[in-house]
């Protein structure tokens, strides 16, 4: 055998397989959730064809009735990405809805007041936790989950009721509805989406975006390239906070209340969404607009329950967990076969 036959054999050899490009490929988690969002909406259009599934706002309805977790998730995919994971989300939307309610009926505080001091408070608690990450050298999981017993017993320090809100400028903004010709979102829904673009663009546009994918892919190679590590993390963290209060704010004029056990266990499903969309749970990969089909794809397992009437509303929960443990699996099978 020739030289040269030996050479184009031995590359020949190094060619990776179709199955290894594919399972290489990044976006094939965002495409098999795209797939799957797709495959349930046409099968509810199929089943429930008669009830008025395929009507317009139907489909809406998936953004106004889970903006408030597609913001939650947003700020959860930035800490994701970066290799990290925040478990304060839920108690900082319940602590912000509580919070809100308490100054703008115990203290008679307009809103327009209150909405910027919720968010102030929620930025900084994110900032607070990211700092003693960072500073500390503490694990995410353990400072995180601090905060959430931290928010949720400020919830109860608060009022151990449930405050119900009674402000006119509350109601007139939960009742605003944009209309979009075929249908109509809530203003909760509108925010939601700009919050969900902005961070498309912070992510996939700015220096601060390719930091946070590079942190999270390789920390030590990252700090080696001179990157403002810590900087970078803090700032994860100050995003997720804020969002969690945005969550809040958002959950609020979507219940119309304060309640020191509102978004118990939301922080699950932020992350479920992150996950389901795609993102490594081990930071570095993943794509933002994934989460948002993430959030779809829950929501949308809610409304076939609903529409089917004869199942529990447990059956979210079952599904939830049975989606997460096979993206976990595509996502393994991806790092385990990745080209070279």
């Amino acid at each position: 055998m020739s030289a040269t036959t030996k050479t184009r054999t031995a590359a020949e050899g190094r060619t990776p397989s179709t199955a290894a490009r594919v399972l290489g490929d990044r976006r094939l988690p965002v495409l098999v959730t795209a797939g799957l969002f797709l495959a349930m909406y046409i099968g509810g259009l199929s089943r429930y064809q008669n009830y008025g599934f395929g009507e317009p706002q139907v489909f809406l309805n998936l953004f106004i009735d889970n903006s408030y977790l597609l913001v939650a998730a947003v700020g959860a995919t930035f800490v994701i990405m970066s290799g990290g994971i925040d478990l304060s989300v839920g108690s900082l939307i319940g602590f912000t809805t509580m919070f809100t309610a308490w100054l703008v009926e115990r203290q008679g505080l307009p809103l327009i007041l209150v909405i910027p001091l919720a968010l102030g408070v929620g930025a900084f608690g994110g900032f607070l936790m990211g700092y003693v990450i960072h500073n500390f050298e503490i694990q995410p999981f353990i400072v995180t989950l601090a905060g959430l017993f931290l928010f949720r017993g400020l919830c109860l320090v608060i009022s151990k009721e449930s405050i119900s809100i009674g402000d006119s400028t509350v109601s007139s903004m939960a009742q605003t509805r944009v209309s979009l010709g075929l249908g109509e979102l809530s203003i909760g829904a509108v925010v939601a989406l700009v919050v969900l673009a902005a961070a498309f663009c912070i992510l996939h546009y700015t220096r601060f975006g390719r930091r946070v994918y590079a942190i999270g892919g390789n920390e030590q190679s990252a700090l080696l390239m001179g990157l403002p590590l810590g900087g970078t993390k803090i700032a994860v963290y100050t995003v997720s906070g804020f969002c969690s209060a945005l969550a809040g704010l958002l959950f609020m004029l979507y219940i119309q209340s304060g309640d020191p056990l509102h978004a118990v266990g939301m922080e699950l499903d932020a992350i479920a969404a992150v996950v389901i969309g795609g993102t490594l749970l081990t930071g570095g990969s993943g794509y933002v607009l994934g989460t948002l089909f993430g959030v779809l794809v829950l929501g949308l397992i809610k409304s076939i329950i609903q529409f089917e009437g004869t199942l529990s509303s447990w059956w979210t929960k079952i599904a939830t967990g049975v989606l997460l443990c096979a993206f976990i699996l595509i996502q393994r099978a991806m790092t385990a076969r990745k080209p070279t």
